[in-house]
């Protein structure tokens, strides 16, 4: 679909309309911000239904949302959704600045309320069951509000700038068919080292809960104690795992890692003949790494970085010690262990960031008739 001059407000390109033939992904920058409009409804409803009702909705294994704060956030949601519809039409000097600000707002806000998101994950995939509904529901749309709007931020953002919605270059013609993507291509060697001094985050943690799982003490922490309060509720796979001297959280690691390193290769942009058959050169999806590499990096750099402030803080006496409990022996121990998980889902959350922005950059796509 070509973009007639009347389709152009003030020089602003408008998104192409629904229903144009093209296919519905093509067409992000037109549906987002109706998405983005319908979630802020459907999550400030039940925002204030959980307020009211006095449900419990967990934030993080020892936080819970208070009533006053759902609230706020349902406001801030019908806020979003409503600046979101407000992108669709032109807008006066001061309205482009009031909805900029509520954009730029309220995407941290949602995003901030992912941090649970690799949590639920994890026990999902080993199978140890949901430890809240609520929470994993919370997680969820916190997560949906996040993505929509930041879509709908980026659009508009470059559709202000004259440029295409979707692939932001300035052009002419269609800016909801095909897209022409660039050569596969590794990260730069500095980003490379980057990543893997970022990595290196994840050893201390790491081989503290192999050296558990394996039956040796470490941290006051004495192995068979470990395998048996942590086998405690958990799935026949978590349990196969440590049977094998693999702490299934590890696990969850290494496939972090496995998603680090094909973000900075080509094999994360060109399936490869050891993937399978079936897709060996053919382009990978992409959304495929993106999407995981996002979701679960900022989540994990949000929460590494509280726990590599609180641990020093509560070291020096700024913060209240934590008291030991089983498997732990000592206060000291904790506070290890709370500064490796620190550096540990710092490093690898921060790599995931760091490794998917330069993959969003050297895979970037533009509109084939951007020429």
């Amino acid at each position: 679909m070509a973009v007639p001059a009347s389709a152009e407000t003030g020089g602003v390109p408008r998104p192409p309309a629904a229903g144009t033939g093209r296919r519905w992904w093509w067409r992000w920058p037109s549906w987002a911000p109706g998405a983005a409009a319908a979630w802020g409804v459907g999550y400030a409803a039940v925002e204030v239904a959980w307020a009211v009702a006095g449900t419990t909705v967990p934030w993080t294994a020892h936080a819970t949302y208070a009533p006053a704060v759902q609230l706020l956030l349902a406001a801030l949601a019908v806020l979003a959704g409503g600046a979101s519809l407000a992108t669709a039409g032109a807008l006066p000097r001061r309205g482009r600045a009031a909805v900029a600000a509520v954009l730029i707002a309220a995407v941290p806000v949602f995003g901030l309320g992912t941090v649970g998101l690799p949590i639920h994950f994890v026990t999902l995939v080993t199978l140890s069951g949901v430890e809240s509904a609520t929470g994993l529901a919370q997680v969820l749309s916190n997560t949906a509000g996040a993505v929509l709007l930041l879509l709908v931020g980026v659009s508009y953002r470059r559709r202000l700038r004259g440029d295409c919605p979707r692939c932001g270059r300035p052009h002419t013609g269609a800016v909801d068919g095909p897209l022409a993507h660039p050569d596969a291509s590794p990260a730069t060697r500095r980003t490379r080292w980057t990543v893997y001094l970022l990595m290196c985050g994840l050893l201390p943690w790491a081989g503290a809960k192999s050296v558990w799982t394996l039956g040796g003490d470490a941290l006051g922490v004495a192995g068979d104690d470990w395998r048996r309060l942590t086998s405690i509720g958990t799935s026949g796979p978590s349990r196969a795992a440590a049977a094998a001297g693999i702490d299934v959280t590890v696990l969850a690691a290494l496939v972090g890692v496995f998603l680090l390193l094909g973000l900075l290769h080509t094999w994360g942009q060109v399936f490869p003949r050891w993937s399978t058959p079936l897709l060996s050169g053919r382009r990978v999806p992409r959304l495929l790494p993106l999407v995981p590499a996002l979701l679960t990096g900022v989540p994990l750099t949000v929460y590494g970085a509280v726990l590599t402030v609180t641990a020093p803080l509560i070291a020096v006496g700024v913060l209240p010690g934590i008291e030991p409990s089983p498997p732990f022996t000592t206060g000291s121990g904790v506070i290890w262990m709370v500064a490796f998980g620190g550096l540990a889902f710092a490093g690898l959350g921060t790599g995931l960031v760091v490794a998917a922005r330069s993959y969003a950059a050297r895979t970037h796509p533009v509109c084939a008739t951007a020429g």
